[in-house]
């Protein structure tokens, strides 16, 4: 999911012709633990709240606080059946789940069956324009062509269905806990069964969380209010009694409430803070590894942007050679040490340190190294092809203290590559720098410059780092990045009986990736924050999230 998602090493599902999935939880307590609302910093959602439709992470915190899925993952990412009772296979291809009974929405109705196929065949419909439909094309009947329908869900009873993919996914019950995979109540859907956005508006969900119905719960740009559901049963109950979240314009305001008293939780620091932050919070400061990485973005097939000619440089041989020139320019090191203060750690791959099959040193990945003379013997390469002409951008979302390490680099690009001319380029909020990398109604792509990027990872799994993102037609893929030989090295991965094997082939895929560069790696983000005087049992999970459920008022 996310557009830039902590804990220990994370260990993969194991991949056995019958998958069942842990039944018990650590976390969640009773009604009678419950204390007051906690308050968190998020920023605001870039659509309405459709699951479907969500991949970025101020929506992603919201859906996943007041949905449930079949899974949910624990603080380390061990997945846990949450709405599932069982997830089970003989061959790895078909897989039959069976619901809990009496599990229900927030507005009473039950959760069945149909509350999930007809949610995932309203999300893989091409016509809806879902952001997440990718996560549905390994079932049976998806089309990127044409509308079309998931003949791979078939209903056997209102507790039961089935799920029959393209080819076998030894990994497709791990993946069930990310926000896509959400059931919906009917209420979500028109009559002609389609999701629509006023429910997006409102959402009615069926996890620890809902919508505070007590007063204007989404205030746009402001906050959303969210009340404990108490027709949630599962192992994220809240041990409190609601859950605030403020969009803030920065993250130095965001600090600033934290330190006066004003913010209960914050997992995000301006760069102003790191030098400060831990003598400032003491024991409530947070330092923790976590599975999210960071990058920027130069656009691959320029077919689906506005302005191709901003990208004319970045194709081709001068292309790669342009790009490969750019990396080995950057002093990640240098960065990382100096504007981060050791809160980040710079890119040895495309994944995390923190998932199962990390590996340091795969071929190519030398690019990653700050060598200013290979970078401008490439560059120059480069312009023997085709002389550099005009300047070179990287936008950001101000609302994401990001102004200092994209001047950091652009400043390496400036010093090593003959003629660059980068420099920043600034938008308010995440939001609308989203819509203007988001393709239009027109199918295209309105940016017209290199821009952050990044990704917070949905399930604890070296595909979710790379499918989602560089695939062919994949819903993250915003550089419209495609080559067939990655695609099957996926592909291939992704079929495999076992984790070991599976992450062999996504490290060959990472090789393509480390010759053709469609994003520049950066750096490894840990989950820097704290929290404040008045809220203990603050944990951060696996994917650099507070554990909002856990969190208590003292």
């Amino acid at each position: 999911m996310r557009i830039s998602r902590m804990g220990a090493i994370v260990g993969g599902i194991a991949l056995a012709t019958t998958v069942a999935l842990a039944g018990c939880s650590t976390g969640g307590g009773s009604d009678s633990g419950a204390s007051g609302y906690i308050t968190a910093n998020g920023s605001e959602p870039q659509n309405p709240l459709i699951p479907t439709n969500t991949n970025e992470v101020g929506g992603g915190k919201i859906l996943d606080a007041i949905f449930a899925g079949l899974v949910y993952y624990e603080a380390d990412g061990t997945p846990v059946n949450d709405l599932a009772e069982s997830i089970t296979s003989d061959d790895q291809q078909t897989y039959t789940i069976k619901i809990k009974s009496g599990e229900k929405f927030s507005n009473g109705e039950e959760v069945t069956s149909d509350s999930f196929i007809n949610a995932w065949k309203d999300g893989a419909l091409l016509s809806n324009e879902r952001l997440n439909s990718y996560f549905f094309e390994d079932i049976e009947g998806f089309s990127y062509d044409e509308d079309s329908d998931l003949t791979g869900l078939k209903k056997v009873d209102d507790q039961t269905f089935t799920v029959t993919l393209k080819s076998k996914l030894a990994d497709f019950p791990l993946r069930l806990g990310y926000s896509a995979f959400y059931p919906l109540p009917t209420e979500a859907f028109d009559s002609d069964g389609k999701v629509t956005k006023a429910f997006g508006e409102n959402p009615i969900g069926n996890g620890p969380y809902k919508l505070d119905g007590g007063k204007k719960a989404w205030q746009h740009d402001v906050q959303i209010d969210l009340a404990t559901n108490k027709t949630y049963t599962g192992g994220r109950k809240a041990d409190n009694t609601g859950l605030t979240i403020k969009f803030y314009a920065t993250l130095d305001a965001a600090y600033q409430d934290l330190l006066g008293g004003n913010l209960d939780v914050l997992d995000a620091l301006p760069e102003s803070a790191f030098s400060t932050f831990k003598s400032d919070l003491g024991d409530r400061a947070i330092n923790t590894p976590g599975a999210v990485f960071q990058s920027f973005t130069i656009p691959s097939d320029l077919t689906n942007y506005t302005d191709q000619s901003a990208f004319a440089h970045f194709v081709g041989d001068e292309g790669k050679l342009r790009r490969q020139a750019i990396s080995y320019a950057i002093d990640r090191d240098t960065i990382t040490d100096k504007i981060f203060d050791g809160t980040r750690t710079p890119a040895e791959d495309f994944t995390s340190p923190t998932i199962a099959g990390f590996k340091k040193d795969i071929p190519g990945s030398e690019v990653l190294k700050y060598d200013p003379d290979k970078a401008a013997e490439l560059w120059a390469q480069a312009d023997a092809i085709s002389p550099w002409s005009g300047s070179f951008s990287i936008a950001y979302n101000t609302d994401g203290g990001h102004k200092a390490w994209v001047d950091a680099v652009c400043n390496n690009l400036n010093n090593n590559l003959k003629g660059m001319d980068c420099s920043g380029k600034a938008y308010p909020t995440f939001a609308q720098a989203r819509t203007l990398i988001s393709k239009n109604d027109a199918g295209k792509r309105d940016i017209t410059t290199a821009f952050r990027s990044g990704w917070q990872a949905d399930y604890p799994g070296l595909f979710n780092f790379l499918g989602p993102l560089y695939a062919t037609n994949a819903s993250s893929n915003d550089g419209d990045y495609s080559n067939p030989e990655f695609d099957k090295l996926i592909q291939e991965g992704s079929a495999s009986a076992d984790t070991d094997a599976a992450n062999a082939k996504f490290q060959q895929a990472e090789e393509i990736l480390f010759q053709d560069l469609p994003a520049i790696p950066l750096w490894y983000q840990n989950t820097v924050g704290g929290y404040g005087e008045n809220v203990e049992n603050v944990k951060v999970d696996w994917h650099s999230v507070p554990i909002y459920y856990q969190i208590t008022k003292k």
